[in-house]
Protein backbone atom coordinates (compact mmCIF):
# COMPACT_ATOMS: atom_id res chain seq x y z
CA UNK A 1 0.00 0.00 0.00
CA UNK A 2 3.01 2.60 1.25
CA UNK A 3 4.78 1.51 -2.73
CA UNK A 4 1.28 2.07 -3.99
CA UNK A 5 0.81 5.71 -2.57
CA UNK A 6 4.59 6.59 -3.03
CA UNK A 7 4.51 5.55 -6.67
CA UNK A 8 0.49 7.53 -6.81
CA UNK A 9 2.97 10.67 -5.08
CA UNK A 10 5.41 10.31 -7.56
CA UNK A 11 3.42 10.48 -10.65
CA UNK A 12 0.50 12.92 -9.23
CA UNK A 13 4.10 14.89 -8.77
CA UNK A 14 5.38 14.30 -12.04
CA UNK A 15 1.50 15.48 -13.94
CA UNK A 16 1.45 18.18 -11.73
CA UNK A 17 5.16 19.69 -12.47
CA UNK A 18 4.41 18.92 -16.37
CA UNK A 19 0.56 20.52 -15.88
CA UNK A 20 2.75 23.65 -13.98
CA UNK A 21 5.58 23.88 -16.44
CA UNK A 22 3.09 23.75 -19.96
CA UNK A 23 0.94 26.72 -17.93
CA UNK A 24 4.07 28.76 -17.05
CA UNK A 25 5.13 28.27 -20.32
CA UNK A 26 2.06 29.54 -22.18
CA UNK A 27 1.72 32.11 -19.59
CA UNK A 28 5.07 33.31 -20.88
CA UNK A 29 4.08 33.16 -24.35
CA UNK A 30 0.90 35.31 -23.29
CA UNK A 31 3.50 37.79 -21.05
CA UNK A 32 5.35 38.35 -24.22
CA UNK A 33 2.87 38.93 -26.26
CA UNK A 34 2.84 42.94 -27.24
CA UNK A 35 -0.40 45.39 -28.08
CA UNK A 36 1.10 47.71 -30.57
CA UNK A 37 -0.89 50.99 -30.86
CA UNK A 38 -1.24 52.96 -34.01
CA UNK A 39 -2.34 55.92 -35.73
CA UNK A 40 -3.41 56.15 -39.46
CA UNK A 41 -4.42 59.23 -40.62
CA UNK A 42 -5.83 59.26 -44.14
CA UNK A 43 -5.25 62.16 -45.95
CA UNK A 44 -4.12 64.11 -49.51
CA UNK A 45 -0.60 65.03 -49.18
CA UNK A 46 1.33 66.84 -52.41
CA UNK A 47 3.80 64.14 -53.95
CA UNK A 48 6.27 64.71 -57.02
CA UNK A 49 6.65 62.10 -59.35
CA UNK A 50 7.11 62.19 -63.41
CA UNK A 51 8.42 65.67 -63.03
CA UNK A 52 4.35 66.59 -61.91
CA UNK A 53 2.61 67.00 -58.04
CA UNK A 54 -0.72 65.18 -56.88
CA UNK A 55 -2.48 65.83 -54.75
CA UNK A 56 -2.16 62.08 -53.55
CA UNK A 57 -4.41 60.10 -50.82
CA UNK A 58 -1.72 58.74 -48.16
CA UNK A 59 -1.67 57.59 -44.82
CA UNK A 60 0.28 59.55 -42.17
CA UNK A 61 1.45 61.82 -45.08
CA UNK A 62 4.01 58.97 -46.12
CA UNK A 63 4.00 57.15 -49.35
CA UNK A 64 3.71 54.10 -49.24
CA UNK A 65 2.86 54.31 -45.94
CA UNK A 66 4.27 53.30 -42.71
CA UNK A 67 5.41 49.56 -42.09
CA UNK A 68 4.35 47.44 -39.00
CA UNK A 69 6.25 45.04 -37.38
CA UNK A 70 5.19 43.06 -34.88
CA UNK A 71 6.02 39.35 -33.39
CA UNK A 72 3.73 36.34 -34.31
CA UNK A 73 0.97 36.16 -31.30
CA UNK A 74 1.14 40.79 -31.13
CA UNK A 75 -2.13 42.67 -30.82
CA UNK A 76 -2.73 45.19 -33.61
CA UNK A 77 -4.68 48.04 -32.33
CA UNK A 78 -4.95 50.33 -35.51
CA UNK A 79 -7.18 53.91 -35.32
CA UNK A 80 -7.54 55.26 -38.59
CA UNK A 81 -9.33 58.45 -39.32
CA UNK A 82 -10.63 59.65 -42.71
CA UNK A 83 -9.58 63.48 -43.35
CA UNK A 84 -9.53 62.85 -47.18
CA UNK A 85 -12.74 63.33 -49.52
CA UNK A 86 -12.80 59.92 -50.26
CA UNK A 87 -14.88 57.01 -48.11
CA UNK A 88 -12.21 54.31 -46.64
CA UNK A 89 -11.10 51.36 -45.35
CA UNK A 90 -7.99 49.31 -44.95
CA UNK A 91 -7.35 45.78 -45.36
CA UNK A 92 -4.75 43.85 -43.47
CA UNK A 93 -3.82 41.53 -46.49
CA UNK A 94 -3.57 38.00 -45.09
CA UNK A 95 -3.96 38.21 -41.73
CA UNK A 96 -5.96 35.43 -40.73
CA UNK A 97 -8.25 37.67 -38.37
CA UNK A 98 -9.44 34.59 -36.50
CA UNK A 99 -13.48 35.52 -35.62
CA UNK A 100 -12.63 38.61 -35.90
CA UNK A 101 -13.76 39.49 -39.47
CA UNK A 102 -15.20 42.80 -38.64
CA UNK A 103 -11.73 44.19 -38.88
CA UNK A 104 -10.87 42.65 -42.22
CA UNK A 105 -11.62 46.01 -44.07
CA UNK A 106 -13.18 44.90 -47.33
CA UNK A 107 -15.44 47.92 -48.36
CA UNK A 108 -19.25 46.75 -47.84
CA UNK A 109 -18.61 42.94 -46.98
CA UNK A 110 -17.13 43.34 -43.52
CA UNK A 111 -17.86 46.94 -42.78
CA UNK A 112 -19.04 49.73 -44.39
CA UNK A 113 -17.07 52.61 -44.99
CA UNK A 114 -15.07 55.04 -42.93
CA UNK A 115 -16.58 58.50 -44.08
CA UNK A 116 -14.63 61.58 -43.99
CA UNK A 117 -14.41 62.76 -40.87
CA UNK A 118 -15.29 59.25 -39.18
CA UNK A 119 -12.73 56.91 -37.35
CA UNK A 120 -12.49 53.23 -37.04
CA UNK A 121 -10.27 51.22 -34.83
CA UNK A 122 -9.34 47.75 -36.40
CA UNK A 123 -8.51 45.52 -33.19
CA UNK A 124 -6.92 42.00 -34.23
CA UNK A 125 -4.04 38.85 -32.88
CA UNK A 126 -1.91 37.26 -35.35
CA UNK A 127 -2.12 34.36 -34.62
CA UNK A 128 1.09 31.41 -36.16
CA UNK A 129 1.87 33.52 -38.58
CA UNK A 130 5.26 34.45 -39.73
CA UNK A 131 6.97 36.16 -42.54
CA UNK A 132 5.71 39.26 -45.18
CA UNK A 133 2.36 40.47 -45.19
CA UNK A 134 0.64 43.97 -46.24
CA UNK A 135 -1.83 46.19 -45.97
CA UNK A 136 -3.79 48.54 -48.08
CA UNK A 137 -7.03 50.18 -48.69
CA UNK A 138 -10.13 48.00 -49.51
CA UNK A 139 -12.34 51.00 -51.27
CA UNK A 140 -12.40 51.92 -54.99
CA UNK A 141 -8.38 52.32 -56.43
CA UNK A 142 -7.24 54.15 -53.16
CA UNK A 143 -4.73 51.03 -52.52
CA UNK A 144 -3.02 52.05 -55.33
CA UNK A 145 -1.07 54.98 -53.18
CA UNK A 146 -2.61 53.63 -49.59
CA UNK A 147 -0.62 50.71 -48.29
CA UNK A 148 1.93 49.76 -46.91
CA UNK A 149 4.42 46.47 -44.90
CA UNK A 150 3.14 44.44 -42.23
CA UNK A 151 5.96 42.28 -41.19
CA UNK A 152 5.16 40.00 -38.77
CA UNK A 153 8.85 38.36 -37.00
CA UNK A 154 8.81 34.90 -35.13
CA UNK A 155 7.45 34.73 -31.52
CA UNK A 156 10.51 35.69 -28.88
CA UNK A 157 13.13 33.83 -28.42
CA UNK A 158 12.13 32.00 -31.22
CA UNK A 159 14.12 32.24 -34.49
CA UNK A 160 13.66 31.97 -38.42
CA UNK A 161 13.88 28.69 -40.01
CA UNK A 162 17.21 29.79 -41.64
CA UNK A 163 20.78 32.07 -40.78
CA UNK A 164 19.59 35.37 -39.10
CA UNK A 165 20.25 38.13 -42.13
CA UNK A 166 22.08 40.69 -41.45
CA UNK A 167 19.69 43.64 -42.06
CA UNK A 168 16.20 43.01 -43.91
CA UNK A 169 14.52 45.31 -46.27
CA UNK A 170 10.97 45.74 -47.37
CA UNK A 171 10.23 45.90 -50.84
CA UNK A 172 7.27 47.00 -51.90
CA UNK A 173 6.34 47.12 -55.52
CA UNK A 174 3.68 49.80 -56.71
CA UNK A 175 2.15 51.09 -59.80
CA UNK A 176 1.71 54.84 -60.58
CA UNK A 177 -0.57 57.04 -62.09
CA UNK A 178 0.38 60.70 -63.49
CA UNK A 179 -3.57 61.20 -62.78
CA UNK A 180 -5.89 60.69 -59.75
CA UNK A 181 -6.54 56.73 -59.66
CA UNK A 182 -9.97 57.16 -58.78
CA UNK A 183 -10.47 59.75 -61.46
CA UNK A 184 -8.87 56.76 -63.51
CA UNK A 185 -11.33 54.30 -62.36
CA UNK A 186 -14.43 56.39 -62.35
CA UNK A 187 -13.90 57.26 -66.06
CA UNK A 188 -13.66 53.45 -67.08
CA UNK A 189 -17.03 53.20 -65.00
CA UNK A 190 -18.71 55.68 -66.75
CA UNK A 191 -17.54 54.86 -70.47
CA UNK A 192 -17.35 50.92 -69.78
CA UNK A 193 -13.92 51.24 -71.23
CA UNK A 194 -10.66 49.22 -69.75
CA UNK A 195 -9.54 51.99 -67.34
CA UNK A 196 -6.05 53.83 -68.25
CA UNK A 197 -2.73 52.04 -67.98
CA UNK A 198 -0.24 53.13 -65.04
CA UNK A 199 2.31 55.78 -65.83
CA UNK A 200 5.42 54.06 -63.54
CA UNK A 201 6.03 51.21 -61.55
CA UNK A 202 7.98 52.21 -58.01
CA UNK A 203 10.11 50.48 -55.81
CA UNK A 204 9.24 51.87 -52.03
CA UNK A 205 7.32 54.80 -53.82
CA UNK A 206 9.54 55.82 -56.22
CA UNK A 207 10.27 54.95 -59.93
CA UNK A 208 13.78 55.29 -60.60
CA UNK A 209 16.97 56.13 -62.96
CA UNK A 210 14.72 55.45 -66.36
CA UNK A 211 11.81 58.04 -65.88
CA UNK A 212 12.08 61.89 -66.10
CA UNK A 213 12.69 63.56 -63.19
CA UNK A 214 13.54 60.63 -60.83
CA UNK A 215 16.53 59.66 -60.82
CA UNK A 216 17.76 61.80 -57.58
CA UNK A 217 15.43 60.07 -55.74
CA UNK A 218 16.05 56.46 -56.60
CA UNK A 219 16.35 54.13 -53.97
CA UNK A 220 19.18 52.85 -52.58
CA UNK A 221 19.43 49.19 -50.69
CA UNK A 222 22.60 48.92 -48.54
CA UNK A 223 24.85 45.50 -48.68
CA UNK A 224 28.51 44.70 -47.46
CA UNK A 225 30.32 42.39 -49.03
CA UNK A 226 29.93 38.45 -47.30
CA UNK A 227 26.34 39.73 -45.27
CA UNK A 228 23.43 37.83 -46.16
CA UNK A 229 19.92 39.88 -46.33
CA UNK A 230 17.12 39.42 -46.29
CA UNK A 231 14.65 41.60 -48.80
CA UNK A 232 10.80 41.27 -48.08
CA UNK A 233 9.37 41.60 -52.19
CA UNK A 234 5.64 42.62 -51.67
CA UNK A 235 3.79 43.16 -54.96
CA UNK A 236 1.14 45.78 -54.45
CA UNK A 237 0.74 47.12 -57.76
CA UNK A 238 -2.88 47.75 -58.54
CA UNK A 239 -3.27 45.78 -62.02
CA UNK A 240 0.31 44.07 -62.91
CA UNK A 241 1.66 40.74 -62.31
CA UNK A 242 5.67 41.62 -61.80
CA UNK A 243 8.87 40.25 -62.47
CA UNK A 244 11.75 41.03 -60.02
CA UNK A 245 15.40 40.75 -60.15
CA UNK A 246 19.16 42.06 -58.99
CA UNK A 247 21.53 42.31 -61.55
CA UNK A 248 24.70 39.56 -61.00
CA UNK A 249 23.03 38.46 -57.72
CA UNK A 250 20.92 35.11 -56.65
CA UNK A 251 18.11 34.94 -54.57
CA UNK A 252 17.14 32.31 -51.70
CA UNK A 253 13.87 31.51 -51.84
CA UNK A 254 12.78 30.95 -48.15
CA UNK A 255 8.80 32.41 -47.92
CA UNK A 256 5.65 33.39 -49.36
CA UNK A 257 2.30 34.91 -47.84
CA UNK A 258 3.79 34.38 -44.19
CA UNK A 259 4.33 30.88 -44.76
CA UNK A 260 7.99 29.36 -44.82
CA UNK A 261 9.09 27.53 -47.88
CA UNK A 262 11.93 24.84 -48.77
CA UNK A 263 14.39 27.18 -49.59
CA UNK A 264 15.57 26.83 -53.33
CA UNK A 265 17.59 29.79 -55.48
CA UNK A 266 16.67 31.60 -58.58
CA UNK A 267 17.51 34.75 -60.47
CA UNK A 268 14.21 35.98 -61.27
CA UNK A 269 10.24 35.62 -59.22
CA UNK A 270 7.14 36.94 -60.09
CA UNK A 271 4.28 38.14 -57.82
CA UNK A 272 1.04 38.71 -58.43
CA UNK A 273 -0.44 41.69 -56.90
CA UNK A 274 -1.07 40.75 -53.08
CA UNK A 275 1.45 38.56 -53.08
CA UNK A 276 4.62 38.74 -50.66
CA UNK A 277 7.88 36.68 -51.61
CA UNK A 278 11.00 36.28 -48.80
CA UNK A 279 14.02 36.35 -50.02
CA UNK A 280 17.81 35.83 -49.17
CA UNK A 281 20.36 37.74 -50.96
CA UNK A 282 24.56 37.51 -50.38
CA UNK A 283 27.22 39.88 -50.41
CA UNK A 284 29.35 38.02 -52.82
CA UNK A 285 29.90 39.97 -56.00
CA UNK A 286 32.11 42.15 -56.37
CA UNK A 287 31.95 45.83 -54.83
CA UNK A 288 30.09 48.19 -56.70
CA UNK A 289 26.37 49.37 -57.67
CA UNK A 290 23.87 47.07 -58.99
CA UNK A 291 20.20 47.34 -60.60
CA UNK A 292 17.32 45.71 -58.95
CA UNK A 293 14.64 45.69 -60.96
CA UNK A 294 10.69 45.21 -61.57
CA UNK A 295 8.46 44.86 -64.98
CA UNK A 296 5.06 43.52 -66.17
CA UNK A 297 4.46 40.02 -66.46
CA UNK A 298 1.48 40.80 -68.80
CA UNK A 299 0.14 37.65 -70.14
CA UNK A 300 -3.39 38.23 -72.07
CA UNK A 301 -2.48 38.44 -75.31
CA UNK A 302 -3.12 42.21 -77.07
CA UNK A 303 -4.09 43.67 -73.88
CA UNK A 304 -2.51 46.91 -73.23
CA UNK A 305 0.06 47.22 -70.18
CA UNK A 306 2.51 49.45 -68.71
CA UNK A 307 5.66 48.32 -70.54
CA UNK A 308 8.16 50.34 -68.25
CA UNK A 309 10.34 49.07 -65.49
CA UNK A 310 11.33 50.53 -62.27
CA UNK A 311 14.76 50.38 -60.80
CA UNK A 312 16.46 50.72 -57.18
CA UNK A 313 19.92 50.19 -56.17
CA UNK A 314 21.98 47.58 -54.45
CA UNK A 315 24.84 49.72 -53.73
CA UNK A 316 28.11 47.66 -51.78
CA UNK A 317 29.43 49.87 -48.65
CA UNK A 318 32.70 49.54 -49.95
CA UNK A 319 31.74 50.91 -53.46
CA UNK A 320 33.51 53.33 -55.29
CA UNK A 321 31.55 56.43 -54.12
CA UNK A 322 30.72 57.99 -57.43
CA UNK A 323 30.42 61.81 -56.04
CA UNK A 324 33.93 61.62 -54.48
CA UNK A 325 35.46 60.29 -57.75
CA UNK A 326 33.42 63.09 -59.69
CA UNK A 327 32.20 60.51 -62.10
CA UNK A 328 28.78 58.20 -62.26
CA UNK A 329 29.03 54.17 -61.43
CA UNK A 330 26.48 53.27 -63.97
CA UNK A 331 24.40 50.64 -61.82
CA UNK A 332 24.65 47.54 -63.58
CA UNK A 333 21.38 46.76 -65.48
CA UNK A 334 19.83 42.70 -64.68
CA UNK A 335 18.38 40.94 -68.12
CA UNK A 336 14.40 40.58 -67.20
CA UNK A 337 12.00 37.57 -68.90
CA UNK A 338 9.99 38.80 -72.15
CA UNK A 339 7.08 40.35 -70.91
CA UNK A 340 4.83 37.53 -71.90
CA UNK A 341 7.40 34.30 -70.69
CA UNK A 342 4.83 32.24 -68.92
CA UNK A 343 7.44 29.19 -68.61
CA UNK A 344 9.93 30.96 -66.72
CA UNK A 345 6.15 31.94 -64.53
CA UNK A 346 5.56 27.83 -64.34
CA UNK A 347 9.33 26.73 -63.50
CA UNK A 348 9.30 29.33 -60.76
CA UNK A 349 5.87 28.59 -59.07
CA UNK A 350 6.40 24.88 -59.73
CA UNK A 351 9.50 25.06 -57.06
CA UNK A 352 7.33 26.31 -54.23
CA UNK A 353 7.57 24.11 -51.86
CA UNK A 354 6.30 23.59 -47.62
CA UNK A 355 9.20 23.05 -45.90
CA UNK A 356 8.29 19.76 -44.52
CA UNK A 357 4.96 17.61 -44.91
CA UNK A 358 1.92 19.32 -43.88
CA UNK A 359 -1.55 18.33 -43.09
CA UNK A 360 -3.28 18.68 -46.50
CA UNK A 361 -7.34 18.12 -46.13
CA UNK A 362 -8.24 14.58 -47.62
CA UNK A 363 -11.59 13.87 -47.19
CA UNK A 364 -13.39 16.67 -48.96
CA UNK A 365 -16.97 17.63 -48.04
CA UNK A 366 -17.29 20.54 -50.31
CA UNK A 367 -15.86 20.08 -54.01
CA UNK A 368 -16.01 23.27 -55.49
CA UNK A 369 -15.34 24.31 -59.39
CA UNK A 370 -15.43 28.09 -60.32
CA UNK A 371 -14.31 29.91 -63.72
CA UNK A 372 -12.87 33.11 -63.44
CA UNK A 373 -12.89 35.46 -66.36
CA UNK A 374 -13.65 38.36 -68.04
CA UNK A 375 -16.91 39.05 -70.12
CA UNK A 376 -18.26 41.67 -71.98
CA UNK A 377 -22.00 43.54 -71.54
CA UNK A 378 -24.34 44.40 -74.24
CA UNK A 379 -24.88 47.94 -74.23
CA UNK A 380 -28.31 49.13 -72.00
CA UNK A 381 -30.63 50.73 -74.44
CA UNK A 382 -31.46 53.62 -71.82
CA UNK A 383 -27.04 54.17 -72.48
CA UNK A 384 -25.49 56.60 -75.18
CA UNK A 385 -22.75 55.21 -76.76
CA UNK A 386 -19.86 57.15 -74.89
CA UNK A 387 -21.18 55.01 -71.90
CA UNK A 388 -20.30 51.66 -74.26
CA UNK A 389 -16.56 52.34 -75.36
CA UNK A 390 -15.38 48.41 -74.78
CA UNK A 391 -14.53 46.34 -77.89
CA UNK A 392 -17.63 46.70 -80.36
CA UNK A 393 -19.67 49.08 -78.51
CA UNK A 394 -19.96 46.95 -74.96
CA UNK A 395 -19.05 47.26 -71.33
CA UNK A 396 -16.46 45.66 -69.87
CA UNK A 397 -17.53 43.24 -67.12
CA UNK A 398 -16.03 39.95 -64.83
CA UNK A 399 -17.48 36.81 -63.17
CA UNK A 400 -16.80 33.39 -61.16
CA UNK A 401 -18.84 31.02 -62.19
CA UNK A 402 -21.12 33.37 -64.94
CA UNK A 403 -22.03 35.37 -61.47
CA UNK A 404 -20.57 39.42 -61.55
CA UNK A 405 -20.43 40.42 -58.21
CA UNK A 406 -22.50 43.35 -56.66
CA UNK A 407 -21.82 45.23 -53.34
CA UNK A 408 -23.95 46.01 -51.46
CA UNK A 409 -24.38 49.44 -50.45
CA UNK A 410 -26.97 49.94 -47.58
CA UNK A 411 -25.44 47.01 -44.99
CA UNK A 412 -22.12 45.50 -45.25
CA UNK A 413 -22.46 41.09 -45.56
CA UNK A 414 -21.63 40.51 -42.19
CA UNK A 415 -23.57 43.02 -41.06
CA UNK A 416 -26.28 41.86 -42.78
CA UNK A 417 -25.66 37.95 -42.28
CA UNK A 418 -24.71 38.54 -38.05
CA UNK A 419 -27.98 40.57 -37.45
CA UNK A 420 -30.16 38.38 -39.72
CA UNK A 421 -30.93 41.31 -42.11
CA UNK A 422 -33.24 40.02 -45.22
CA UNK A 423 -32.42 41.23 -48.67
CA UNK A 424 -29.30 42.06 -48.86
CA UNK A 425 -27.52 38.92 -50.26
CA UNK A 426 -28.53 35.22 -51.12
CA UNK A 427 -26.64 31.99 -50.68
CA UNK A 428 -26.88 30.56 -53.87
CA UNK A 429 -23.58 30.77 -55.73
CA UNK A 430 -23.30 28.06 -58.14
CA UNK A 431 -21.33 24.86 -56.66
CA UNK A 432 -19.89 24.83 -60.03
CA UNK A 433 -20.54 26.53 -63.52
CA UNK A 434 -24.24 26.66 -64.73
CA UNK A 435 -22.84 26.20 -68.20
CA UNK A 436 -20.11 23.71 -68.75
CA UNK A 437 -18.35 24.93 -72.10
CA UNK A 438 -14.65 24.45 -73.35
CA UNK A 439 -13.53 26.81 -70.88
CA UNK A 440 -9.93 28.14 -72.60
CA UNK A 441 -11.28 27.00 -76.36
CA UNK A 442 -13.33 29.19 -78.65
CA UNK A 443 -16.20 30.36 -76.61
CA UNK A 444 -19.96 31.21 -77.58
CA UNK A 445 -20.52 34.96 -77.79
CA UNK A 446 -23.79 33.68 -75.92
CA UNK A 447 -21.49 33.30 -72.83
CA UNK A 448 -19.79 36.00 -72.70
CA UNK A 449 -22.98 38.60 -70.54
CA UNK A 450 -22.75 37.27 -67.29
CA UNK A 451 -25.39 37.63 -64.58
CA UNK A 452 -25.26 40.08 -61.84
CA UNK A 453 -25.35 39.39 -58.16
CA UNK A 454 -24.69 39.13 -54.39
CA UNK A 455 -24.45 35.49 -54.19
CA UNK A 456 -22.83 34.17 -51.41
CA UNK A 457 -21.61 30.20 -51.01
CA UNK A 458 -22.49 28.82 -47.58
CA UNK A 459 -20.01 26.40 -45.75
CA UNK A 460 -20.42 24.52 -42.50
CA UNK A 461 -17.63 25.43 -39.77
CA UNK A 462 -15.16 23.38 -39.86
CA UNK A 463 -15.63 21.55 -43.51
CA UNK A 464 -12.38 20.66 -45.57
CA UNK A 465 -12.88 22.61 -49.17
CA UNK A 466 -11.27 21.89 -52.50
CA UNK A 467 -12.00 24.74 -55.42
CA UNK A 468 -10.66 24.33 -59.05
CA UNK A 469 -10.09 27.69 -59.85
CA UNK A 470 -10.35 27.71 -63.81
CA UNK A 471 -9.29 30.69 -66.45
CA UNK A 472 -11.77 31.29 -69.39
CA UNK A 473 -10.59 32.83 -72.37
CA UNK A 474 -13.94 34.92 -73.06
CA UNK A 475 -12.12 37.91 -74.45
CA UNK A 476 -8.93 37.28 -73.49
CA UNK A 477 -7.35 34.67 -71.37
CA UNK A 478 -5.17 36.22 -68.39
CA UNK A 479 -3.11 34.70 -65.43
CA UNK A 480 -5.63 35.68 -62.03
CA UNK A 481 -3.91 36.44 -58.77
CA UNK A 482 -6.62 34.99 -56.60
CA UNK A 483 -6.89 35.99 -53.12
CA UNK A 484 -9.34 34.82 -50.27
CA UNK A 485 -9.60 36.91 -47.03
CA UNK A 486 -9.50 35.05 -44.04
CA UNK A 487 -7.91 31.88 -45.00
CA UNK A 488 -4.62 30.52 -45.97
CA UNK A 489 -5.06 27.67 -48.71
CA UNK A 490 -2.76 24.86 -49.53
CA UNK A 491 -2.41 24.99 -53.83
CA UNK A 492 -2.38 21.78 -54.85
CA UNK A 493 -2.00 21.76 -58.57
CA UNK A 494 -1.71 24.14 -61.72
CA UNK A 495 -1.80 23.12 -65.15
CA UNK A 496 -2.49 24.58 -68.55
CA UNK A 497 -5.99 23.99 -70.52
CA UNK A 498 -9.24 22.32 -69.06
CA UNK A 499 -8.79 20.68 -65.95
CA UNK A 500 -9.46 17.09 -65.96
CA UNK A 501 -10.61 15.42 -63.20
CA UNK A 502 -9.61 12.28 -64.18
CA UNK A 503 -6.33 12.78 -64.95
CA UNK A 504 -5.48 15.74 -63.84
CA UNK A 505 -5.83 14.63 -60.16
CA UNK A 506 -2.76 12.48 -60.37
CA UNK A 507 -0.60 16.14 -60.66
CA UNK A 508 -2.14 16.59 -56.48
CA UNK A 509 0.75 17.19 -54.08
CA UNK A 510 -0.93 16.26 -50.84
CA UNK A 511 3.09 15.89 -49.16
CA UNK A 512 4.32 19.59 -49.29
CA UNK A 513 2.38 21.86 -51.38
CA UNK A 514 2.85 25.54 -50.64
CA UNK A 515 0.50 27.44 -48.40
CA UNK A 516 -0.43 31.14 -49.79
CA UNK A 517 -3.32 33.32 -49.17
CA UNK A 518 -3.05 34.55 -53.43
CA UNK A 519 -2.81 32.06 -56.11
CA UNK A 520 -1.95 32.87 -59.41
CA UNK A 521 -4.36 31.07 -61.84
CA UNK A 522 -2.24 30.24 -64.93
CA UNK A 523 -3.41 31.78 -68.14
CA UNK A 524 -5.49 29.91 -70.13
CA UNK A 525 -5.41 27.04 -67.17
CA UNK A 526 -6.24 26.17 -63.87
CA UNK A 527 -4.92 25.75 -59.91
CA UNK A 528 -6.51 23.81 -57.53
CA UNK A 529 -6.89 25.20 -53.75
CA UNK A 530 -8.00 23.18 -50.70
CA UNK A 531 -8.31 24.67 -46.78
CA UNK A 532 -10.49 23.86 -43.97
CA UNK A 533 -13.17 26.20 -43.06
CA UNK A 534 -12.07 27.33 -39.45
CA UNK A 535 -12.97 31.03 -39.47
CA UNK A 536 -16.18 31.99 -39.24
CA UNK A 537 -17.55 34.95 -41.00
CA UNK A 538 -18.27 36.37 -44.39
CA UNK A 539 -15.13 36.30 -46.34
CA UNK A 540 -14.35 38.07 -50.20
CA UNK A 541 -12.82 35.61 -52.73
CA UNK A 542 -11.35 38.06 -55.94
CA UNK A 543 -9.41 38.39 -58.22
CA UNK A 544 -6.54 40.83 -56.75
CA UNK A 545 -6.13 42.69 -60.29
CA UNK A 546 -8.44 45.87 -58.98
CA UNK A 547 -9.58 46.24 -62.68
CA UNK A 548 -11.18 42.56 -62.62
CA UNK A 549 -12.89 43.45 -58.62
CA UNK A 550 -14.32 46.80 -60.51
CA UNK A 551 -15.65 44.99 -62.62
CA UNK A 552 -17.48 42.02 -60.58
CA UNK A 553 -14.56 39.30 -60.56
CA UNK A 554 -15.77 37.73 -56.77
CA UNK A 555 -17.49 36.00 -54.75
CA UNK A 556 -17.65 35.32 -50.96
CA UNK A 557 -18.26 32.96 -48.60
CA UNK A 558 -20.71 32.68 -45.45
CA UNK A 559 -18.62 30.45 -42.84
CA UNK A 560 -21.30 29.48 -40.26
CA UNK A 561 -20.55 29.62 -36.59
CA UNK A 562 -19.07 26.41 -34.88
CA UNK A 563 -20.33 24.95 -31.69
CA UNK A 564 -17.97 26.39 -29.02
CA UNK A 565 -17.12 30.10 -28.20
CA UNK A 566 -14.29 29.95 -29.82
CA UNK A 567 -15.34 28.66 -33.08
CA UNK A 568 -17.72 31.94 -32.99
CA UNK A 569 -17.45 35.19 -34.43
CA UNK A 570 -16.88 38.06 -32.25
CA UNK A 571 -19.69 40.67 -31.24
CA UNK A 572 -18.73 44.09 -33.45
CA UNK A 573 -16.97 46.56 -32.01
CA UNK A 574 -18.78 49.82 -30.57
CA UNK A 575 -17.60 52.00 -33.36
CA UNK A 576 -18.33 49.69 -35.99
CA UNK A 577 -19.18 52.24 -39.43
CA UNK A 578 -22.84 52.53 -39.83
CA UNK A 579 -23.64 52.80 -43.57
Amino acid sequence: MEFFNSRFANSFGFFLGLVLLIASNALLSFANAKAHHHDFVIQATPVKRLCKTHNTITVNGMYPGPTLEVNNGDTLVVKVTNKARYNVTIHWHGVRQMRTAWADGPEFVTQCPIRPGMSYTYRFTIQGQEGTLWWHAHSSWLRATVYGALIIHPKEGSSYPFPKPKRETPILLGEWWDANPIDVVRQATRTGAAPNISDAYTINGQPGDLYNCSSQDTVVVPIDSGETNLLRVINSGLNQPLFFTIANHQFTVVGADASYLKPFTTSVIMLGPGQTTDVLIKGDQPPSRYYLAARAYASAPNAPFDNTTTTAILEYKSAPCPAKKGLSIRPVMPPLPAFNDTATVTAFTKKLRSPQKVEVPTDIDESLFFTVGLGLNNCPRNFRSSRCQGPNGTRFTASMNNVSFVLPSNFSLLQAHHHGIPGVFTTDFPANPPFKFDYTGNVSRSLWQPVPGTKLYKLEYGSRVQIVLQDTSIFTPENHPIHIHGYDFYIIAEGFGNFNPKTDTSKFNLVDPPLRNTVGVPVGGWAVIRFVADNPGVWLMHCHLDVHITWGLAMAFLVENGVTELEKLEAPPPDYPVC
